[in-house]
């Protein structure tokens, strides 16, 4: 069964920090947080040395890290994550200058998710708030918004089912892609030139629009037909996406654009706003 936890990318100084909720609290990716105080071109490297410098850290390795599932464009991945907690004991082995500004950042963080359960409208406005502070238009915002509740409605759907791995989930989507533009999440983010970005949120209106319908497409398509289990669900997937796909041709025929675009937001860099936002000093 998916993960139905949120899953936040956090901004500390301009550089993201993956982040989940497991356990009705914030848990970190432990190498997003390394490369974030270090920044290391080699997390994962800095760590095993970490570890081997800090025997006390390494023993209470299994307590402090938990493999959870982070959802990236293309999947999901098994990724070592901390809650606030063990973030601190491992900031304790990093000697950096931002330590403690890490540390007060880590503090409104946790702050902040307090006030998001007993307010879960805050999560939304949060969110709508970042992508204003990084520059995008109100109306852009309105769709992708718009396009993460269709997400949603989605994976419920899936889940009910029979759909229950994280890779199944991932061919899917990967399927409604395809199908919808020619170009597969991971094939799609490498002709934008993105690394570890969210692919949506480099998308321009259009790619928005059609990935919205491809998807509201397949949640009707499911609905009707009841598909059962990973193939019959694959099946609808490719018929949803169809539908936004004929759409997208037809569009490209009259208007002579193609709508799927090399560009993105990959420019806009982080504003003074944004960091505040997230509670930088």
């Amino acid at each position: 069964m998916p993960d139905k936890k949120d899953r936040h990318i956090a901004i500390f100084r301009g550089k993201e920090i993956r982040k989940t909720i497991h356990k009705n609290e914030w848990w970190f990716v432990i190498a997003d947080v390394v490369e974030v105080l270090t920044d290391s071109v080699d997390p994962q490297g800095y760590i095993k040395d970490m570890r081997r410098r800090d025997e006390q850290l390494a023993k209470g390795w299994g307590q402090i890290a938990t493999p959870l599932s982070i959802k990236t464009s293309g999947g999901s991945q098994q990724l070592n994550c901390a809650n606030t907690e063990g973030v601190f004991r491992i900031i304790q082995s990093i000697p950096s200058p931002k330590a403690e500004p890490f540390k007060r950042w880590l503090a409104k963080v946790g702050y902040e998710r307090i006030q998001e359960i007993e307010d879960p409208e805050l999560a939304t406005k949060r969110t709508r708030a970042l992508y204003k502070a990084k520059g995008y238009s109100d109306a852009w915002i309105e769709k992708r918004m718009r396009g993460i509740a269709i997400r949603e409605e989605l994976t419920d759907e899936w889940d009910k089912r029979g759909v229950k791995q994280q890779r199944e989930y991932a061919i899917l989507t990967a399927e409604i892609s395809k199908a919808a533009f020619g170009l597969t999440p991971s094939e799609y983010r490498k002709h934008k030139g993105l690394k570890r970005e969210n692919l949506r949120d480099h998308m321009n209106d259009l790619e928005l629009i059609f990935s919205m319908l491809g998807e509201a497409a397949t949640t009707e398509i499911t609905r009707g037909k009841e598909p059962k289990g990973f193939n019959a669900n694959k099946k609808a997937a490719q018929e949803g996406g169809s539908v936004a796909g004929k759409a997208r041709a037809d569009l490209e025929k009259r208007s002579g654009k193609k709508v799927v675009s090399k560009e993105n937001y990959l420019g806009l860099g982080e504003p003074d706003e944004l960091r505040q936002i997230e509670g930088e000093d």
